[in-house]
């Protein structure tokens, strides 16, 4: 049975994640199709955001997003510094950096279990894929696939599924197809 690794970057601005199998090393895309989650939690009235979403909403909610937890591991809890204090659906609650930082390892952890449950199962099916894209990316290769564009073009390309929007938008130029920003939004329903 071929050994899996998993790898996590836990960096001050950015995390990602990677698998070690087949001998080689594979970063893997979070639900965005990213490779890597802005480090970054924030807390709404109803829920709790981490990665794209905390980020994306950071300058209408400032007060309670938190970023750069790292830099704050090792002093002591007494310090006030040290925690970070937010409104958590209308309570006041206090983290720790180590709590913070645990959610977006418990992130990271989710989306390597997720991908090597998908791959795990092309396998178990006989499938042998190289990569995995999104569907809506997908859909953007299929549409430019067998036309020749005479000038470089966008497109922009969403998938509304029963429970998830996804959107890709891609440059072809030449044949050549590059995703330049990939969204998405899961539990719609």
């Amino acid at each position: 049975m071929d050994r899996k690794a998993i790898g996590i970057d836990l960096g001050m601005v950015y995390s990602s994640v990677a698998v070690f199998q087949h001998g080689k090393i594979e970063v893997i895309p979070n639900k965005q199709s990213n490779r890597k989650t802005p480090s970054y939690f924030a807390f709404t009235n109803n829920e709790r955001l981490i990665g794209d979403a905390a980020k994306n909403q950071a300058a209408l909610n400032p007060t309670n997003t938190i970023f750069d937890a790292q830099r704050l591991l090792g002093h002591k809890f007494d310090d006030p510094t040290v925690q970070f204090q937010v409104e958590y659906k209308r309570k006041i609650k206090c983290f720790t950096p180590e709590e913070i930082i645990s959610m977006i390892l418990t992130r990271m952890k989710d989306i390597a279990e997720a991908y090597l449950a998908i791959k795990d199962a092309c396998v178990f099916v006989g499938l042998n894929g190289l990569y995995i894209i999104s569907g809506s990316t997908a859909a953007g290769l299929g549409y430019g696939f067998d036309k020749k564009f005479p000038i470089a073009r966008n497109i922009f390309v969403f998938d509304l599924g029963g429970g998830h929007f996804n959107v890709s938008i891609l440059a072809i130029e030449e044949g050549v197809f590059e995703v330049k920003s990939k969204r998405s939004v899961t539990n719609i329903v």
